[in-house]
């Protein structure tokens, strides 16, 4: 288990994961955004499989092509950066629309804007 969701997120995005595998269509908002203090690194995170290790989410390593896929969450919590640095979760974020309306804004703009 990772220390990058709270119990709360975790089963939020879980229950999200378990609805998206019976209804496709199914389009919630982000539950967690995850950033690299150190570089330009972002992941909104929407869903979470049953096991709790893989998320799916729009995710944007900082180099201008933010895309929908799935993270290992056990991946981001090993990475660090400059001074190990570790990955962060934003404390204040609050999703105000679905996933899909993050990803076409970061289409747009060549980056997430959250």
């Amino acid at each position: 288990m990772t220390n990058l969701l709270s119990d709360d997120q975790r089963a939020l995005l879980q229950a999200h994961g378990r609805t998206s595998a019976e209804n496709p269509r199914h389009d919630p908002a982000p539950v967690v955004k995850l950033f690299t203090p150190h570089a330009g690194a972002t992941w909104l995170l929407s869903e979470l499989d049953a096991g709790g290790a893989i998320a799916f989410g729009l995710c944007d390593l900082g180099v201008g092509c933010p895309e929908l896929g799935y993270v290992s969450l056990l991946e981001l919590e090993g990475l660090r950066g400059p001074w190990g640095l570790a990955i962060e979760r934003d404390l204040h974020f609050v999703a105000n629309k679905p996933l899909s309306g993050y990803a076409r804004e970061a289409r747009l703009a060549g980056r997430i804007v959250a």
